[in-house]
């Protein structure tokens, strides 16, 4: 059987870089292994589950550029087929019935806690007479409790190696609300066997989950599955980190300018690394080497400057007109009138942008005259009228442009002294202190800009 993974978010909340990381694991081993990767909505939580939760998922998929490889399964949609397997293990005698109240279930609680047990369901309503269950459950509250049989369970993480569980320490877990009401590790179960998946890889604080899902597979007759739990992502100080910052962090790096790809790289790295230990992965290069042999057991550091830098990376690789298109949506109005110039000014700025955000300020004296004072024309100990020379002999070249402009002002640069020369122009082609060069910053607004700029420079030392 070819491999099949998902990845099954529940619309209870917003996405969060953690459950990216999850999707995009299991993606990439998907497509290394010519596999299939599936997208399930779990919202089988009426109280929590809302739609626009799930629009978000599938808004950052798409912005990711991960794509279910088929249709996406909702579990609200299959409440029939978990009530037929639910009504199987009750005719099978492996789940029943039970009617404990909630007062019941505290006072074994504390009873246990007092003795110095650790607590757990007595399985009280396990000696119920099954028509007599039947009979109660028409009429009273009633959940489904799973029979746990007293065994070890025993099971080979493609991470972790070989793990195992004392089924004694669960009781007979809670499966179902009733008929039509199944809980998570029961739905999951079932949707696994009927989605044919052979690969459940997911973070390692589901881990504990693992057996009771594997004794409900084993209930139903469904054939096992392979599972791998991920590292957990650890702050810099190796704390765990919050769910809300996760949840935080992936909106706010698309408010501030992170490329789809430079995250997917820094979160690749979050517990797996490549053959030599290269950082700098594109999408096609992760496809290509993922391996789950190589996903590490150790929590994986969530390091941001991290990310910085590899976004910068990114930036640089990314051809033209695709930076371009990310830029837009960053860039003023009255900056995308003009096409070329923004992407002129786009091209000039990418080597000094961490994030595309940068491009505002990086970019800004291309579009908008800044105003500066006069004495910023002057070259260390160049005289303000040394300036004005250079640049009014720089002007008469811009006004006779024989298409080597770029030559002639070099060529005059090493003759009177670079600084001299080119700290002028930057100046007067900018308003600022630090900014792109003077030819680079020519190349972008052009000659007629350029001459009115330098004009009223040297009206400034006039």
């Amino acid at each position: 059987m070819s491999v099949r993974v998902r990845f099954a978010p529940s619309p209870t909340g917003f996405l969060h870089i953690g459950g990216v990381r999850t999707a995009l694991f299991n993606w990439l081993f998907a497509k290394k292994e010519g596999g299939k990767f599936i997208l399930r909505i779990e919202d089988t939580d009426k109280e929590r589950s809302e739609k626009r939760f799930e629009e978000d998922i599938l808004k950052n998929f798409e912005w990711f550029g991960i794509y279910s490889d088929e249709p996406i399964w909702r579990q609200s949609e299959r409440i029939h087929i978990y009530k037929k397997y639910l009504e199987q293990l009750l005719h099978d005698g492996k789940a029943y019935y039970c009617f404990c109240t909630e007062d019941d279930l505290e006072a074994e609680y504390q009873a246990q806690m007092s003795q110095g047990m650790a607590p757990k369901y007595s399985g009280r309503c396990r000696s119920i007479p099954k028509e007599e269950a039947e009979e109660r459950a028409k009429k009273e509250h009633a959940v489904i409790r799973i029979k746990m049989p007293d065994v070890v369970v025993q099971f080979s993480d493609v991470v972790r190696g070989k793990v195992s569980f004392d089924t004694k320490l669960f009781g007979d877990i809670i499966i179902a609300k009733g008929l039509e009401d199944p809980l998570y590790n029961f739905a999951v179960v079932v949707d696994d066997h009927e989605t044919q998946i052979t690969h459940v890889i997911r973070g390692e604080e589901h881990l504990p989950n693992t057996p009771k899902q594997i004794v409900i597979q084993e209930a139903l007759g469904f054939p096992s599955v392979q599972y791998g739990h991920l590292p957990l992502i650890l702050d810099t100080t190796k704390k765990k980190l919050s769910k809300r910052f996760l949840q935080d962090s992936l909106n706010q790096y698309r408010v501030d300018g992170y490329l789809p790809s430079a995250i997917l790289n820094f979160l690749v790295l979050l517990g797996w690394h490549p053959e030599n230990d290269r950082e700098v992965l594109t999408i096609e290069e992760m496809k290509k080497e993922f391996s789950l042999k190589r996903v590490q057991k150790g929590g994986a550091v969530y390091n941001p400057e991290k990310l910085d830098w590899l976004n910068a990376m990114h930036i640089r690789m990314l051809p033209l007109p695709d930076l371009v298109e990310h830029i837009v949506s960053f860039a003023p109005e009255a900056w995308r009138s003009d096409k070329e110039k923004l992407a002129r000014a786009v091209e000039v700025c990418r080597d000094r942008m961490k994030r595309l955000h940068d491009f505002i300020s990086e970019a800004k004296s291309f579009f908008e005259v800044v105003d500066y004072d006069s004495k910023l024309l002057a070259w260390k100990d160049v005289s303000l009228e040394e300036s004005k020379k250079h640049l009014e002999h720089i002007l008469e070249i811009l006004k006779n442009d024989d298409g080597q402009v770029d030559s002639h002002i070099m060529n005059y640069a090493h003759t009177e002294g670079k600084g001299n020369v080119l700290w002028p122009l930057r100046v007067s082609l900018s308003g600022l202190q630090n900014s792109p060069g003077p030819l680079e910053i020519l190349k972008v607004i052009g000659t007629d800009d350029a001459i009115k700029r330098i004009s009223v420079a040297i009206g400034k030392i006039s």
